[in-house]
């Protein structure tokens, strides 16, 4: 995969900026190579800050990102709205941000890139230039064309999706259907074939309940809806387990049994995964018609503009869209 991977701005009150120059200075002897979809002059006045040696080169297309990369980081510019003050969104810098992330949909989908990697953003600041949506997750689907989607979380130890997102426990509960885990499950074995190159991927459910449901005792809905998945699943030829003891299947010995952990809700998912290796996680968009990976944190306003940002799990993000957009293009499988 040569071509460049695109990298959004995020809110530039947080700390992606600063990610994004870490990272180039990670990765600008090896690669992949990345153009970032930013305000030229706010990464130079951030490299000043931080006393970051990381020239800044505005190029003309993403194709140029590649013959710039080893000496500068390239940009394809997206202005602010205003200045951009750290830990502190403003609303002006609202449109920026998401006109970041339409332009690199609109370069992956012409197939001028090789994936996009997401800065974090901050919602609430979104919302009144028009961002209606829950996430990135949500927004991207809705760019290409709604598609299904599922949310992957990835790193070297562990592979989970949330079947409910960013939804209130309470709803999460409430909403939760065999339909909906078939459906999730399907897409992201899918997604494991093409994108991971894993022939046959091996799912485990978790149960919702503590002890899945201990036989009713402590809780229905592992029989009535998560079991039934189970075997829907399995009778469609997906290699499907479960539902799982949620306080036992990450364990070391559990994990070597299967290749992605299929969670009921949000944080069943994202606390083994982050307790694992907050640093180098990665969250993956399954589903979309182009690769896009994110960092696994948040835009951590509280730390921004103090140098303390660690662009580990930023450069993972990278690193893995490239090989996922690798192995899309090339069809790779792997046992």
């Amino acid at each position: 995969m040569t071509l460049p991977l695109a990298l959004t701005m995020g809110e530039p009150a947080g700390i992606g900026g600063e990610l994004t120059l870490r990272a180039w200075l990670a990765l600008r002897a090896t690669g992949p190579v990345f153009v970032a979809l930013d305000d030229p002059a706010r990464l130079a006045r951030l490299a000043e800050t931080f006393g970051l040696d990381v020239p800044v080169e505005i190029v003309a297309s993403a194709a140029a990102a590649s013959a710039v990369f080893a000496r500068a980081l390239p940009v394809l510019p997206v202005a602010l709205g205003t200045p951009a003050h750290a830990g502190r969104p403003d609303p002006a810098n609202a449109r920026a941000t998401i006109a970041s992330i339409d332009r690199a949909v609109a370069l992956a989908m012409e197939g001028a890139v090789g994936g996009i990697v997401t800065n974090p953003i901050q919602k609430s600041n979104l919302y009144d230039a028009g961002f209606a949506y829950p996430g990135h997750t949500e927004y991207l689907a809705a760019k290409a064309g709604d598609v299904p989607v599922a949310m992957l979380l990835a790193c070297p130890q562990l592979r989970v999706v949330p079947v409910t997102i960013h939804v209130a426990l309470r709803a999460a509960v409430a909403t939760l259907s065999t339909d909906a885990i078939v459906a999730t499950a399907t897409l992201v074995a899918k997604g494991l074939r093409s994108d991971f190159g894993i022939a046959r991927p091996r799912l485990a459910l978790a149960g919702l309940n503590p002890h899945a449901g201990e036989a009713g005792s402590m809780g229905s809905e592992d029989a009535e809806i998560v079991a039934p998945a189970v075997a829907r699943l399995r009778a469609h030829g997906i290699d499907a387990v479960g539902p799982l003891p949620p306080d036992t299947m990450f364990s070391p010995r559990a994990r070597d049994g299967y290749d992605v952990a299929i969670c009921m809700y949000h944080d069943q998912a994202l606390i083994p995964l982050k307790t694992l290796d907050v640093d180098g996680g990665v969250n993956v968009t399954m589903g979309l018609p182009f690769v896009r990976t994110s960092p696994d944190h948040g835009t951590a306003l509280d730390i921004a503009g103090k140098g303390l940002a660690h662009p580990g799990s930023l450069v993972a993000a990278l690193r893995l869209a490239k090989d996922l957009a690798t192995k899309r293009a090339t069809g790779a499988r792997t046992p």
